[in-house]
């Protein structure tokens, strides 16, 4: 099977929900957020885990995982602002299913505050 890697800034209290699933899902969209976005890249998720989620919650964490790259396929990759800021607007509704294609465990691989 081949796979992609993905990457996803988050904070403290996502990463906390993460840990829960013993590093293996996602958790649920809150209401107003009808979109997960991973993204393709590192170097855009340490940007927005730098400059956002330590700015909002006093520490940010960039977390990579792999996911099966057929299933990603039927994503359409999204560019959202300059050359590096591409990817994924996995609907709320589809995260479960999305978790389901994650191979092995979600992995912390930077940490900011």
């Amino acid at each position: 099977m081949q796979t992609t890697t993905l990457f996803r800034p988050v904070g403290p209290e996502e990463l906390l929900l993460i840990e829960q699933t013993g590093m293996k899902e996602f958790p649920p969209r809150l209401p107003g957020q009808p979109i997960f976005y991973p993204v393709t890249n590192e170097e855009y998720a340490i940007q927005i885990a730098r400059d956002w989620n330590v700015r909002d919650s006093g520490v940010g964490y960039v977390t990579s995982f792999e996911v099966d790259a057929k299933y990603l396929s039927k994503f359409e990759i999204r560019k959202v602002g300059g050359q590096i800021h591409t990817e994924l607007w996995i609907p709320a509704e589809e995260l479960e299913e999305f978790n389901s294609h994650i191979i092995g465990q979600i992995r912390v691989t930077q940490e900011y505050d």
